[in-house]
């Protein structure tokens, strides 16, 4: 067995690879825009309408997909590869299961959820269409969510960035055919792209699978995903739960501002579509950063080396916002030919190019709350983000940003600038709860028993 890699990760190694994963990540999605964009500024707005539900679907899937990342990183760093060979097996078929669950659910009623956002017109007709392919394909993304997590936890970051480059190309090559019609393929427009999404997740879950095989010291036996164990689907869920509970909390309030945005007309909505894809490049070494952080954490709590763990956040905190600042900074700067990059529509522009102006308060705010959440998560300590979401979120951010959108009549600016206090008032509290030190009576593994598989009819939900 090999040693395990708690005392040898390093930061900036871990991180490199996940930033060019995400970065590419966001390259194709802003590819994937600027193809869409070719058929109407509608057909985005239907894609981004759509987005936003299956994003609440994604979420829920992170339950089981973030709790076992967690966990397997504990007992990774706890010199304990069987466990974490188990653990990984479990939460890939609890995922498969919830995923067909959620597919189901997306193509039966899809369509009412979208009608739910306000969403009309020729904007419903791309979204349906999207959504049907890509909601009902959803447990596909669910399998890739657990194999891609577990094999970054292992410390193989480079090989997921890998896999994710191919199936980036493959997604871009496939709405390169489909949504114009090259080679004698029909031109399908926003169904081409969804296609093309399905297709090229499918693959990439191929090679995730066989990846999966080649980087575990333990292999995952058969018997892990038939044979639930019951000790370890509720570490699972410990985790899982208040993890996702609360990134479901913040996509919910994004709903809800989305509804708001509805009724400033077609223009807000493509322009809300572009500034977030611009915006996502801002906060992507953020998000590096947050993932490289928990894996580290993850691995010195298991290993019950707290101090370490204590410093790393700070140092990763300092990094995180010097880089969002300068990011930040240069999107500012050319902000109006970015949007330029997408639409002609010069009301479209200018008022995106308005409120990226506001992301200086909002993406440094961010910053601070991804890397330190996914911190507390990783030690355990999931539960105290969710209580403060829901008072800062839910209580404050939805009405603020009513006022703001309705009341004092700021339109797409009222939602950067409420969506900006929110990450600030969870940054500051998210700072005083890792500065206190309680999250290190929250480690999973302290009392460690034999596993007792889950009774027969729970065993069986293969």
């Amino acid at each position: 067995m090999k040693e395990t890699k708690a005392q040898e990760f390093n930061l900036m190694k871990l991180t490199w690879p996940i930033f060019l994963e995400l970065f590419l990540f966001m390259l194709m999605g802003s590819v994937d825009t600027f193809m869409i964009s070719s058929v109407s500024d509608d057909a985005v707005s239907g894609v981004g309408a759509a987005n936003q539900i299956i994003a609440m679907a994604i979420l829920v899937l992170s339950v089981i997909g973030n709790g076992a990342a967690i966990v397997v990183s504990q007992y990774l760093g706890s010199r304990k590869p069987q466990e974490a060979a188990n653990v990984t097996g479990n939460a890939i078929t609890l995922n498969l299961a919830v995923g067909l669950v959620l597919s189901t659910i997306l193509l039966l009623f899809g369509g009412n959820l979208l009608a739910a956002l306000n969403v009309t017109g020729d904007i419903l007709v791309h979204a349906k269409v999207y959504m049907n392919i890509v909601g009902g394909g959803i447990f596909v993304q669910a399998l890739l969510n657990a194999l891609a997590t577990t094999i970054r936890t292992h410390g193989f970051t480079k090989q997921t960035m890998m896999v994710s480059l191919l199936m980036n190309v493959i997604h871009v090559v496939g709405n390169y055919l489909l949504i114009f019609g090259h080679f004698g393929l029909p031109a399908l427009g926003v169904q081409g792209a969804a296609i093309s999404t399905v297709t090229s997740r499918l693959i990439c879950l191929v090679l995730f699978f066989l990846l999966l095989y080649r980087i575990m010291d333990v292999k995952v036996k058969w018997a892990y995903y038939t044979r639930l164990s019951k000790k370890y689907v509720l570490q699972i869920l410990k985790i899982g739960i208040p993890s996702a509970f609360e990134s479901i909390t913040y996509q919910s309030c994004q709903l809800v501002f989305t509804l708001y945005i509805t009724y400033l007309g077609a223009e807000a909505m493509a322009t809300r579509q572009y500034a977030l894809n611009i915006s996502s490049y801002i906060f992507l070494f953020s998000v590096a950063v947050s993932m490289g952080t928990s894996i580290i954490v993850g691995h010195l709590v298991g290993a019950k080396r707290p101090q370490e763990a204590y410093s790393r956040v700070f140092t990763s905190v300092k990094w995180a916002l010097l880089v969002t600042i300068i990011m930040d900074a240069v999107v500012i700067l050319f902000r109006v030919p970015l949007f330029g990059l997408f639409t002609d529509n010069e009301s479209i522009i200018m008022m995106g190019a308005q409120v990226i102006l506001l992301s200086f308060f909002l993406e440094t705010g961010r910053t601070c709350n991804l890397v330190i959440i996914n911190s507390l998560r990783a030690s355990g300590d999931a539960k105290f983000p969710v209580y403060m979401g829901l008072i800062s979120m839910v209580c404050m951010s939805l009405p603020l940003g009513y006022v703001l959108v309705f009341q004092l009549h700021l339109g797409l600016a009222g939602v950067w600038i409420a969506t900006a206090f929110d990450e600030w008032v969870r940054a500051v509290i998210m700072y005083f709860r890792w500065k206190s030190r309680a999250w290190e009576k929250h480690g999973l593994i302290q009392h460690d028993t034999e596993a007792q598989p889950v009774n027969s009819s729970a065993a069986a939900a293969h």
